[in-house]
């Protein structure tokens, strides 16, 4: 098999799946003729030829797809105007917090946001699959850990904790780019979209200012690994 029919064989599957491919899933397209390695060669080619469409080929924690480019949602949006209400402030910086921190107990979520998180803002995270416990804290009460998930990644179109960027460069702009996660998931072609279907939190809940989030532990270093991260 020639490089163009395998780039064609596999630019197919991944149009027309549905989730994100692995490229160990990629491979069995070949029936083992194949390896991983050439695989991804081939992958890094079709980002090559998309790189110029609409559309590109991206690499996320659980695998391979193709979604629609940031600059289009302008433009798919028009296809549905009317949206649901977005994750309140207090909401995305708790998630936030879950993501740079994890694992990190409820308790802790608190120390570090200077309010009370109710288990309702927890239970919508968890309910969307973004978040999850992942252990407990072997102090007082065995408090649970939280870590955010594999599709949480997907859904910010990240392969792995480390590309979210250094908390130092964001600031007081911390939750800003978690908004993309309050998103219709039928928007178009943007694979990576998900909807929002939660009340805002109250306004006591507010915090004084997101940069609360980069003041607990030294800010510039990266997310914490988690055991339930998988390659792509």
């Amino acid at each position: 098999m020639n490089t163009t029919d395998a780039r064609r064989i596999l630019e197919t599957a991944l149009i027309c799946a549905q989730q994100p491919l692995p490229v160990r899933d990629l491979q069995m397209l070949f029936d083992g003729a194949l390896g991983a390695d050439a695989v991804r060669a081939l992958l890094d080619e079709l980002q090559d030829e998309w790189r110029q469409r609409g559309v590109e080929l991206v690499g996320v924690a659980s695998g391979w797809r193709f979604q629609s480019r940031p600059e289009m949602r302008e433009y798919l949006d028009r296809l549905h105007p009317e949206k649901p209400p977005k994750y309140s402030r207090a909401a995305l910086e708790t998630l936030a917090i879950i993501a740079y921190h994890q694992p990190v107990t409820r308790g802790e979520m608190e120390d570090i946001r200077g309010v009370t998180i109710t288990a309702q803002i927890l239970k919508q995270f968890e309910d969307r699959g973004w978040i999850e416990t992942v252990g407990h804290r072997d102090t007082v009460g065995h408090p649970a850990l939280y870590a955010t998930t594999q599709q949480f990644l997907d859904d910010l179109s990240l392969a792995a904790l480390d590309q979210l960027p250094l908390l130092e460069e964001l600031g007081a702009e911390t939750p800003s780019m978690f908004e993309a996660l309050a998103q219709d998931p039928d928007d178009g072609a943007a694979a990576q979209d998900v909807a929002p279907a939660q009340e805002a939190q109250k306004a006591q809940d507010e915090p004084p200012d997101a940069a609360a989030i980069a003041t607990a532990g030294d800010p510039s270093a990266p997310p914490s690994s988690v055991p339930h991260e998988h390659e792509t």
